[in-house]
């Protein structure tokens, strides 16, 4: 079984010039950060960083600004810039399902639902926010049955995907294990997540 394995990958345009961040990121990332750690820690991460946090969910933004809240969140909340990514994409899924439940509600399981990101709610990101610079993922099966999902995107958010996974597997209440033999952050030329639910 393979998915988008001839499709193309967009995200890599630009020759590795940062794409925009559409401003419904920084509205979940608030959200997660105000729900874990109250609306002061927002607003301290806002004044530390110089930024106005004046984000509407349609916006564009710099990238810089999405890796300065990361990196300023890292040292406040004594983490790692990578954790806090895959924190930030566990926290946000169920305010995502609330959000968008026509994407959740036809599954049971976290596969089927995973299978769904290239063909269904990628198409349909980008119809509602327009330049939304969403990843491509090349979805293969091992013989053990396990997903192994390749990333490649000139953000380099594998931690972000992971994160979402993890949280789609809280949402389908299934246990997940999360390998990634390649990664980009570690000089690989594309990453891969390898999926074990159970």
């Amino acid at each position: 079984m393979r998915t988008g394995a001839d499709a193309p990958s967009p995200q890599l345009a630009a020759h590795g010039v940062a794409q925009p961040v559409k401003g419904v990121v920084f509205d979940l990332l608030e959200r997660t950060i105000v729900a874990e750690h109250g609306e002061d820690a927002w607003d301290d991460l806002l004044a530390t960083t110089g930024l106005t946090g004046a984000y509407t969910s349609l916006g564009s933004y710099p990238d810089g600004q999405f890796r300065r809240l990361v990196d300023e969140a890292a040292v406040s909340f004594g983490m790692s810039p990578q954790d806090v990514i895959r924190w930030f994409g566990r926290k946000a899924l169920p305010m995502l399902a609330a959000s968008y439940p026509e994407f959740f509600t036809p599954h049971t399981s976290t596969r089927p639902f995973l299978l769904t990101l290239n063909d269904i709610i990628h198409p349909e990101v980008r119809k509602v926010y327009p330049g939304a610079d969403v990843p491509w993922f090349d979805i293969s099966a091992t013989a053990d049955g396990a997903l192994v999902m390749g990333y490649q995107s000139q953000r380099r958010l594998c931690s972000f995907a992971e994160g979402l996974i993890t949280g789609a597997a809280d949402y389908f209440a299934e246990d997940v294990a999360i390998d990634q033999p390649r990664c980009m952050l570690r000089g690989d030329s594309a990453c891969a997540l390898v999926v074990r639910l159970g």
